[in-house]
């Protein structure tokens, strides 16, 4: 099932989560959601773990995976590469807290990951796997590829249909999906979620410490807004 792929799935899934209730911003959001861009194109944010081609190719990929529409900007506006970037440099990045030792064997899905690569190793064998597969196959690197043969790689990494090196293709989407969806949707104080602009789409009030008039109203728009941890607001 091609779910991060397909726009009207992508909606269906959102209204999944939103269940009934309504955006908080619905009026003008095309015109925000410029704005958005505008903004993260003036911001240099320059990237400490991956270099620039590892960088753009998560900014291209990302934009895929969660592309822009009128409720919201892509996942390059919403800074998911910063996110995965910061995160890189985190104990989670370093897999500090997972449980490595062999031995290393292949198995249902249900026993969970089972390769010796921290995340920060998954993503430079995963992307230097998929950078090596669109030469061959598209004779560009993945970024300047069109959408739809960016699309087109996605799917058969999602298919698992494709081995990247030493890392399945399947298990590299996995991993890159998790990841923008967090960087969408985390608080912006973690590098993704610019603008509050995922939560300003899902109506999430985000770190507000009183929000209890609104929790059973169901149906009805959230009407201030979220902040941030940061104190940042939309």
């Amino acid at each position: 099932m091609e779910l991060t792929l397909n726009r009207p799935l992508r909606r269906s899934f959102m209204k999944g989560l939103l269940g009934t209730t309504s955006f908080w911003m619905a009026a003008g959001s095309t015109q925000w959601a410029e704005a958005l861009a505008a903004e993260t194109a003036a911001q240099s944010y320059q990237p400490a773990f991956f270099d620039m081609k590892e960088y753009q190719f998560l900014e291209a990929a990302s934009d895929r995976l969660f592309p822009s529409d009128h409720n919201s900007p892509g996942g390059k506006a919403l800074g998911v590469a910063e996110f995965i970037d910061r995160q890189m440099q985190t104990p989670y990045g370093h897999g500090e807290n997972w449980y490595m030792s062999g031995p290393f064997q292949q198995g249902p899905a249900n026993l969970g990951y089972q390769l010796p690569f921290v995340p920060r190793d998954l993503y430079r064998k995963g992307i230097a796997g998929v950078e090596t597969y669109a030469r061959q196959h598209y004779g560009k690197e993945f970024a300047a590829l069109a959408a739809v043969q960016q699309d087109e790689i996605l799917t058969v990494l999602e298919g698992g249909s494709v081995q990247l090196g030493e890392i399945p293709g399947r298990v590299f989407f996995e991993q890159l999906r998790t990841n923008t969806l967090e960087g969408v949707f985390a608080d912006p104080l973690y590098g993704g979620n610019r603008g509050l602009a995922g939560w300003v789409m899902l109506g999430f009030p985000g770190a507000r410490a009183d929000f209890m008039d609104w929790v059973n109203q169901e149906g009805a728009p959230y009407p201030i807004g979220p902040v941030s941890i940061s104190g940042e607001t939309a």
